[in-house]
């Protein structure tokens, strides 16, 4: 499949899924942004598509708590063609917001394929308040992760989120590690170097970025890669582009991030 059709959706608080479409379209998708109210009005196009994203946000305002209300909202509307969606070899990708709601639907960690079934949490950063900044990440070589193919083991992407830490209990927390559904972590690295910054900015367990289902094919993260799909995007980039013209070294034009989409449209090819 050339362009996997892709579903972006969007709804009320919901301000990534612009950025979220140009990356998959950037990537090769056919992207299509869709309202939630739009998708529940007509639940069965969802069967045209391939690929779903969750984009980043505050969706509904976050008033219940981050992700919850429209977690809500499509577990009472949409629980039969999601699950019929996920169950089929599709993709599902959530981002901040996006992962949240994944969480609360049971999408993630679905540990013993119980989709549906809440089995962790995205709760407050142990700073309290809200964080934006840049993360180094080490991807897990063990995950799983389908769409971290051909990415360095360290990499890293920005954070823009209140209630990021990745929190379960000791048992379920012990099963994700041990299915491998770990597919970054937070890392010492040189963004964090650079800044003087701490590697696990919210206090997540396991120092827990991102996880997948048990199938790969599912995933969540905090980071924000569609902010990060460009090179003049990364913070360090004014002076790795001097160190690479001194050396006569060509310039990238592309940042981590673009890789991230880009391989989840190369599962269709």
């Amino acid at each position: 499949m050339a362009n996997p059709p892709t579903l972006v959706l969007t709804g009320y608080g919901i301000n990534c899924d612009d950025e979220t479409r140009t990356a998959f379209e950037l990537a090769g998708a056919s992207a299509k942004i869709v309202h939630v109210n739009d998708l529940i009005k007509n639940p069965e196009t969802l069967k045209d598509y391939r690929i779903l994203a969750f984009p980043g946000g505050f969706s509904y305002g976050d008033d219940l708590g981050s992700g919850t209300a429209l977690a809500s909202k499509i577990k009472n509307h949409l629980w039969d063609e999601m699950q019929e969606f996920v169950h089929s070899d599709n993709l599902a990708i959530g981002i901040c917001n996006g992962f949240q709601v994944m969480v609360n639907l049971g999408l993630l960690p679905a540990l013993g394929g119980n989709y549906g079934e809440r089995q962790s949490a995205l709760i407050h950063n142990d700073t309290a308040r809200y964080m934006d900044r840049w993360v180094d990440l080490e991807l897990s070589g063990d995950s799983p992760w389908i769409i971290a193919y051909g990415l360095d083991r360290l990499i890293s992407l920005p954070i823009a989120h209140g209630e990021g830490k990745f929190f379960a209990d000791d048992d379920t927390l012990r099963k994700i590690v041990h299915n491998c559904q770990v597919a970054a972590r937070y890392k010492y690295g040189p963004v964090c170097e650079s800044q003087h910054l701490t590697p696990n900015p919210n206090g997540s367990l396991e120092q827990i970025a991102s996880i997948t289902d048990p199938s790969g094919r599912l995933i969540g993260m905090m980071p924000h890669p569609e902010r990060a799909i460009a090179f003049t995007q990364l913070p360090d980039w004014q002076l790795t582009k001097e160190k690479l013209q001194r050396a006569g070294q060509p310039l990238p034009t592309e940042g981590p991030g673009l890789q991230v989409f880009r391989n989840g449209v190369n599962y269709f090819k």
